[in-house]
Formats: C-alpha cells, structure tokens, sequence
C-alpha cells in the first residue's frame, strides 16, 4: 500500500468512526467520552509532528493547551469577545509565544531541551494559578457557552460534532505537512541534525515552524476543552500531569504517526474509564498496562501492529 493510499485510508476510517459512534453509544456519556477523545487526540497529533517528526522532546506542552483554554475563558467573561474570536487570539498567542521561546529553547538538546519545556510548562501553570483576580486561581474560571448564529452551542452532541471535524481537519492538515517538503525536512532533522543541515535543511527554521504549529494545535485543543467542559482550572489544563498524559499518548500511539496519535489518545482516555472498577488499584493497573503495552508494542500501538502486519503479507 502506498503512502498516499495509507493516509487516505486512515483518513476515511477515521471519519467513519466519527459519524458511526453517534449511533452505537447508549448514552451522552460516552459521547462526552468520545469528545475528549478527539480534543486530546487533536493536541498529541500536533505533539507528535514534533516529537515524532521533528525528534524533538517536550514535557511542558500543555502550557498551551492552558493558554487556548483561558484565552476563551478570560475573552468571554472579562473582554467582551465571542467564542470563536477568542479561540483564534488565542491561537495567535500561542503561535507566538512559541516563536518567542522556541528560538532559545530549540538550541538545547536531549535532556536539556526536555528540563527547559518542562520549566515553560511549569511557568505557565504557574501563572494561572498565582494570578487568581484574573483567572480565579485554582477554583478556575467558568466559560460561558458560545454562541453561532443564534445557536447556544451547549449540548454534548453539539461538542461531539465540532471536536469530531477539527480532529479530522487536524489531521488532514498533519498527514499532508509530512507528506510534504516540510515533512522530508522534519525526518531529516531527526534522523541527523548535521546530515540535514549538510543537504541544505535549514534545521534552526524547521525546528521552530513545527514547534510553533505543534503549539497551535494544543491551543485549539485547549478552547475545545474549555467550551466542552464550560469550567477551566490550571490543573485540567496546563499541570505537569496533562504533559506527561500527551507525551504517552503520542508514545503508545506510535511517534511518527498522526493516527497513531488519535489512538494513543483513545486508549489514554478509556482506560480510566474502564479501569474505575478496580477502585483503589486503578492508578496502579493503568500504570501496568501502558508498560506492558510498551513493551511488547515498542514502537507504539500503530506502527508495531502495521510492521506484523506486513510481515505476515509477505
């Protein structure tokens, strides 16, 4: 199967999952399990052109995902702005403040550059929290519903419907940026930084576009968040534990592939859900399963699965 077949199969599959759960689920509570499947399943899609692409290690990423969330939070309750006008500053803002710190944090390497985003996470988090006047502090802020055309868009199968085509629009977007110049650039720079730059990469410029657009899509994953759960606070947004959730997601999932990503997302999202029978063993059967899963699918989820696959063709 060619590359292009492959994408495009992913892509359909991926739709129709979308438009088929609607009829299978028996409640909205699976729908709402659903959305934030696709919300977080958006953001490790734009971590895992990062990581996976790029080589590239981020531990603080869900500072952005914080900055979209309490964009929409702070441009309806304290500026006066509309929902989707909010989304999108807040998008700019995260693209730029990502340009802003990336050009020195992207010079660092390995672990260095791994300790630096987890400090940018940190301060963002940070900074939620202490300024409690204008983001109400650990409480939270609550987010008024938007509204579209006349329409109050507070139903979870609205919420379903929207997160379910950004995903999907996020994903397109994804699959053609690898498959693109930019794409070839990105492997390159993980394969080898000075190989990349030997062929006329320019590495420095490349690193900083896909840490920028990674940024992005954790922006618009966090005003998902935001207007699906009408409340932010700093820990379901931008904690260290939401960073390290997308780090495993993209890493079960498959780094170096978008639909792997969404997957890593799904198993990172259900598990909980499924495991809460086991009550006070839940952390610690969620924590053996995903290290099970690592170790017998290194690769992650979906390249392991497509690598047997192709054995057994042969």
């Amino acid at each position: 199967m060619s590359p292009q077949h492959s994408r495009l199969v992913q892509l359909v599959i991926l739709i129709a999952i979308i438009a088929i759960a609607p009829l299978l689920v028996p409640s909205n509570y699976y729908l709402r399990v659903m959305t934030l499947i696709y919300v977080f399943g958006l953001a490790a899609v734009g971590l895992n052109l990062l990581m996976g692409f790029a080589g590239q290690v981020s531990l603080g990423h869900a500072g952005f995902i914080g900055i979209g969330a309490y964009s929409v939070a702070l441009g309806s309750v304290h500026w006066g702005l509309t929902g989707l006008t909010s989304a999108v500053l807040g998008a700019f803002a995260s693209a730029a403040i990502a340009a802003m710190v990336g050009r020195p944090i992207l010079r660092l390497k390995g672990h260095y550059l791994a300790v630096a985003t987890l400090g940018f996470g940190f301060l963002i988090a940070l900074l939620i929290t202490n300024e409690a006047g204008l983001t109400g502090g650990p409480d939270g802020i609550a987010v008024p519903r938007p509204v579209v055309l006349g329409w109050r868009l507070r139903t979870v199968e609205q919420w379903y419907w929207i997160s379910g085509v950004v995903l999907v629009a996020g994903v397109f977007i994804a699959q053609n940026l690898v498959a693109s110049s930019t794409g070839r650039a990105l492997r390159a720079i993980h394969d080898s930084e000075v190989a990349a730059q030997a062929i006329g990469v320019d590495v420095a410029r490349q690193k900083l576009k896909v840490f920028v657009i990674s940024a992005v899509y954790a922006s618009l994953a966090g005003s998902l968040l935001a207007f699906c759960n009408g409340l932010v606070t700093p820990e379901s947004t931008a904690g260290f534990l939401k960073s390290v959730e997308l780090v495993t997601m993209v890493v079960l999932g498959g780094l170096g592939s978008v639909f792997g990503s969404v997957l890593g997302a799904a198993v990172l999202v259900l598990l909980p859900q499924v495991l809460t029978v086991f009550h006070d063993y839940e952390h610690l059967m969620l924590g053996l399963l995903m290290v099970l899963c690592i170790v017998m699918l290194p690769r992650g989820v979906v390249p392991s699965l497509a690598r047997k696959f192709a054995r057994t063709g042969r």
